[in-house]
């Protein structure tokens, strides 16, 4: 389904698009369906949520880059459904501390698509691979205690 909306810039960094009612209606799956954007030929996954009674999307900083757009910005927009499974790929190294730690492990595998994903960036995020295996080390403890973070 395609529509016309403006960027919104809510403060320095959160950016967003309203989506009509009627557009999610039309998906016909609920008021948080998971979808796939399309702004300028540059397509992304996200989910859709509700803020202040709206139906919203947020556009990150890397979406709005791979977009070539900014908040004020006025787009089309293509979203449809996004049915495809969400999966995180494990690094190695994480990977191998949390098969060590049959607990950790159990917990991370219980865990949801953005959850998975926040503990995966937080390795990836690392500049040095002290850092990395510090954050190693915290995300496992933290799930080996049955907590999501």
């Amino acid at each position: 389904m395609r529509f016309r909306t403006t960027i919104l810039q809510g403060d320095k960094t959160a950016t967003g698009i309203r989506i009509p009612p009627e557009i999610v209606e039309g998906l016909a799956a609920g008021k948080r369906p998971k979808v796939s954007v399309t702004i300028r030929g540059f397509t992304y996954r996200s989910s859709i949520a509700v803020v202040d009674g709206a139906y919203m999307v947020g556009v990150s900083a890397e979406n709005r880059a791979g977009a070539g757009v900014a908040g004020g910005d006025e787009v089309d927009v293509d979203i449809e459904l996004d049915t495809a499974p969400r999966e995180v790929t494990e690094p190695a190294d994480f990977a191998a501390a949390l098969d060590a730690e049959p607990g950790a492990r159990r917990t991370f595998e219980g865990l949801s698509y953005s959850n998975k994903s926040w503990h995966v960036s937080q390795v990836e995020g690392a500049k040095t691979d002290e850092t990395r295996q510090r954050r190693i080390a915290r995300s496992v403890e933290t799930l080996r205690e049955g907590r999501p973070r």
